[in-house]
This record gives C-alpha cells, structure tokens and sequence, in this order.
C-alpha cells in the first residue's frame, strides 16, 4: 500500500558551534554532503513528501537556498528564519508550510500526515519515516519514535546541579527515548502550536518537542521503534559516529 502525502517542517536553526565549525549546524559536511542534504535525501526516499518548510538562521538564509540547489529533490521547498526557541522555530516552519502548500495546491486537511523533523537527525532510515507516515496515514494522530533507554533514569527535585536528592526511579521498560520526525495530523498539530503560542519565544516555558503540545491538551501519542541511525548529531563524537554509518552509503 502507498503511503499518503506528507508535509514536513525540517528544522535546521540551530549552530555549528559544539562540532567545531563556523557555518550552522545543518551545513556541516557529512562525508561530501552537508547533514542538510542528508536530511532531504531521506525525506525525498520516502516518495511520500510532498512539501517541505525549512527553519534556519535568519542570517544563512542565503547559505540554505545555495545549498539546496546544489540538488534536485522532488517536492517544493521553502526556507524561512527559525525562532529563539524550538518550539517558536517549529510554528514559523507550519506558517511557512501553509503558505508553500496554497502556493502549490496542496493545501493540507485536517488528517494529512505532518513530520517535524530535525536536520541534526540527518541519516534517519527512510523506512523509518515511511512508517511513521502510514501509521498517521491509517489514522494515527499523534506517532513518535522512540528507542528503549539502557541506562536507569533518576527524577530528582532542585536546582542543584553537585547535590541532587532522588524523587522517584521511573521503570526502565517503560521508558523511551524519543527521536524524531515526529508525526501528526495537521489539525491536531497546528491546533496545539496555536494553544501554546505565547509560550513559544522563551526557552523556559517552550515545549522541547511537539508531541508535548499534543499531550499538555489532552491528546493520545503513541510510540512506534525508533532506529540507531537516527541519531542527533550534535558533539563531534557524534559526527565521527556518523561518518562510520556512511560507509558504503549510496546519496
């Protein structure tokens, strides 16, 4: 069965600092192509995108569209200036979706499947977003990927970061750590950004991922595996990790 039409948000604002370069993050080379590319390459494997909305820096936007045309991708891109948050980042990104989709016909319905997906994840297996798009697509509102955590997981109360005492020691096998893209409904995902819009600027009060939006009003999100490639690629450990996934990667 083919997959529905997706429409995705790919955000890529953030900096190159922690890899130790001067361009932002989404540009960084990843073997001969930049993480940015890499992301696109995933989503156009798929062949179920059919839009997608880039958030960047406001002062590489120029950098973006160079580097995009370096490729041929086979659904219209846009990209516009991220937020102060990711939450912020991630509402400019739907904005932007709304305009490129009239622009192009493909104006979204309530249940069109919607990826918000990090650039930083640039080597996320197609299969993997492939399935989070049926999975919507058969009427899922609200799927998320996540991956067994192999470590035990301590909530401690304050603020002290040397001294901290233990609330509670969450059960191991109910935990997930949560990658992304993450998929919606367009309703259910574009009504939570417009709930939670005033807390969007302020990293303090920003929700850190959209399933989080969903939850806070209410709504039902499920967990689907996860994938180790899909790694954020965000300290050069990480880079060096990805560089070996590579090998023998065809782009």
């Amino acid at each position: 069965m083919a997959s529905p039409s997706a429409v995705v948000v790919l955000t890529a604002a953030g900096t190159g600092t922690r890899l130790g370069a001067d361009v932002p993050k989404a540009l960084v080379q990843l073997g001969e192509h930049s993480l940015l590319a890499w992301s696109l390459r995933g989503l156009a494997q798929t062949e179920a995108v059919a839009a997608v909305a880039i958030t960047a820096p406001a002062d590489a936007l120029d950098q973006f569209w160079q580097e995009i045309g370096r490729y041929t991708f086979p659904f219209p891109i846009t990209v516009v200036p991220g937020g102060n948050a990711r939450q912020e980042s991630v509402a400019c990104g739907l904005d932007a979706l709304s305009q490129l989709t009239a622009q192009e016909g493909l104006t979204p319905s309530w249940t069109t499947p919607t990826l918000v997906h990090d650039a930083a994840r640039a080597l996320t297996p197609p299969e993997m977003i492939g399935r989070l798009i049926r999975l919507v697509g058969d009427g899922t509102p609200a799927v998320i990927p996540g991956l067994p955590v192999t470590d035990t997981i301590k909530e401690v109360s304050g603020e002290d970061q040397e001294l901290s005492p233990v609330r509670a020691t969450p059960p191991r096998a109910r935990l997930r750590s949560i990658q992304t893209p993450q998929a919606f409904f367009w309703g259910v995902l574009l009504a939570a950004h417009e709930r939670a819009r005033a807390l969007a600027d302020d990293e303090a009060t920003a929700a850190t991922d959209d399933a989080a939006l969903v939850e806070a009003e209410g709504g039902q999100v499920w967990v689907t595996p996860g994938h180790p490639h899909a790694l954020k690629i965000t300290t050069k450990k990480d880079l060096e990790t990805a560089e070996r996934m590579i090998l023998g990667l065809d782009f």
